[in-house]
């Protein structure tokens, strides 16, 4: 076999291993090694890939972003900070049809921007706004599928995982990314609410028969500052400090973390015996995730020994493809893909093939990135994987919404998040802007 033969079919062996349910950097790993071994016939190169990869990733700095921002994203929901964004969102869209569906789709904006989990969020909101929902006689499609759809928010509001796990494969500026995903996300979330007005509207039946987001009680101004001052102090110190240039990336996390942990600890949300637990599960999470981009980079630096981006380049190039073929067929990939595997797996396997390819055509990698991260969290909304729909089955746990409710609540959702995710294909200014 040759080299690309090779390269090539390392590709399709690390979909199946994942998909058969092989942990995904030891997938990467393995085929990745075997793979180099097979193309030199030497054992001792794929120790030094082994090595390269592993030296350099422990070595970059900000690496240090990923337990700062895991363990701020903890703290925030140890501190009930979910509960207060849900009460003064859904307080604001008490009154329109289809508000508390507004309410949960803002909130969860807002979580994400101080949280950066989707999974998080999915789990925070299923728990506070599905109930309320249900009691209030929306569809229960709607009330699960609002939730999973605007959970995702939480992969393209940074501080999000993905944007850093994005950063480091195609070796990207963490601040960058985070700044480029502020305008996608929120053109996501006024499509969401957008989408619920229109539904209210020629649509219905989806939404129920709920008209009000729960009991028309008004918030003092006090308790209005109480619930919204500590946000926005997390969300001022962390996307500002990094926007204005006063802040590194890692310098952000830090400070959001003391923040967090500071207004867990007034609100006295935090114990001793809670603060060991969310240091023990931020060093779990962060090794889990280094241990995947370590591998990650083992996986690319294969397909460029393979030769494989070059010759996918090639390949594309001699059917004379242009911009919007090669963006459709990139799409189409993921969205495949999205089926069978989660966010970060599609991440790392699509976006080596296909980089070099990119910067050939001159295109900023940053954009592409953003497109990336949108385009794999649609496979969060479609069956049959779908961890958000996953997440809220199990964390409702009601007989009465089966999954097959969950997707199909979350089926308009991923519909709006490909039409946005055209509009951020034709327009790259939409992500890029910011950084100009």
């Amino acid at each position: 076999m040759s080299p690309v033969e090779i390269g090539a079919f390392s590709v399709a062996a690390i979909v199946a291993l994942v998909y058969i349910g092989v942990y995904i950097p030891i997938a990467l790993g393995l085929v990745s090694f075997i793979s180099i071994w097979l193309i030199s016939g030497k054992a001792i190169l794929a120790f030094n890939f082994l090595k390269i990869a592993v030296g350099d990733g422990v070595a970059e700095y900000e690496f240090a972003t990923i337990p700062l921002f895991t363990v701020m994203g903890l703290l925030v929901s140890r501190a009930g900070l979910g509960t207060d964004i849900y009460t003064v969102m859904n307080r604001g869209f008490r009154r329109v049809t289809g508000g508390i569906g507004m309410a949960t789709v803002g909130a969860n904006a807002v979580f994400a921007a101080v949280t950066g989990s989707s999974i998080a969020s999915a789990s925070v909101f299923t728990k506070i706004s599905v109930p309320e929902m249900l009691k209030l006689n929306y569809n229960p499609r709607f009330a699960v599928g609002v939730v999973a759809g605007s959970s995702v928010l939480g992969m393209i509001i940074p501080p999000s995982a993905m944007l850093i796990i994005y950063s480091f494969v195609a070796e990207q500026s963490v601040g960058e990314m985070f700044i480029a995903g502020i305008v996608p996300g929120l053109i996501l979330t006024v499509a969401y609410i957008a989408g619920i007005l229109l539904a209210g509207r020629f649509w219905p039946s989806f939404l129920g028969s709920g008209r009000t987001g729960g009991d028309d009680v008004a918030l003092s101004y006090y308790e209005l500052l109480e619930k919204t001052l500590p946000i926005v102090a997390l969300i001022v110190i962390v996307l500002g400090g990094i926007y204005t240039g006063w802040l590194t990336p890692v310098e952000a996390g830090a400070a959001g973390a003391l923040a967090a942990l500071v207004i867990a600890v007034l609100r006295r949300r935090m114990s001793w015996k809670s603060l060991w637990f969310t240091a023990i599960e931020t060093g779990h999470i962060t090794a889990s995730i280094l241990f995947l981009i370590t591998m990650a980079s083992l996986y690319s630096r294969m397909l460029g020994y393979a030769g494989l981006p070059n010759e996918l380049d090639t390949l594309l190039q001699t059917y004379d493809l242009g911009f919007m073929e090669i963006m459709i067929i990139y799409v189409a990939l993921m969205l495949f893909l999205g089926t069978l595997l989660d966010t970060a797996s599609i991440i790392l396997i699509v976006v080596p093939l296909f980089i070099t390819l990119i910067e050939s055509m001159g295109l900023s990698l940053v954009w592409f990135g953003i497109v990336t991260v949108i385009g794999a969290e649609i496979g969060l909304l479609t069956p049959p994987l779908g961890i958000s729909c996953f997440v809220i089955k199990a964390t409702l746990n009601n007989p009465k919404i089966s999954l097959k409710d969950v997707f199909m609540g979350a089926f308009p959702f991923a519909v709006i998040m490909l039409i946005v995710l055209v509009f951020l294909i034709r327009y790259p200014i939409l992500s890029t802007g910011l950084l100009n």
